[in-house]
């Protein structure tokens, strides 16, 4: 290991960032999909790996709000998209209610 310190500029905080991004998003998509086949193939349940997967995205947001990074448009359309989110979530269960009690 060196003992000069690296010189940290613009360029090399937003290539971390982008690193991180990237890295998060390889993380939820793959929580996605080990939900998916734990549903579809093991019928099993994946509220815990929901609740880590809505609970990183709520500690990202918390901490953005928090250093005020966060504007009134972001605001706006976060909320426009979890109403349209509960909205297709409450047709989707609506229709599988009907669907299961049509299947009995």
């Amino acid at each position: 290991m060196s003992d000069n310190p690296v010189p940290r500029d613009e360029r090399t905080i937003a290539v971390e960032n982008a690193s991180y991004r990237l890295a998060y998003l390889v993380l939820s998509f793959g929580l996605l999909v080990i939900i998916a086949v734990r549903a579809l193939v093991l019928k099993e349940a994946g509220w815990d790996l929901f609740v880590l997967l809505i609970l990183s995205s709520g500690v990202a947001t918390f901490y953005q709000a928090k250093q005020q990074t966060l504007t009134r448009r972001w605001a706006k359309e976060g909320i426009l998209v979890a109403l349209i989110a509960a909205v297709v979530g409450t047709a989707i269960l609506v229709a599988m209610l009907q669907l299961r009690s049509l299947l009995r």
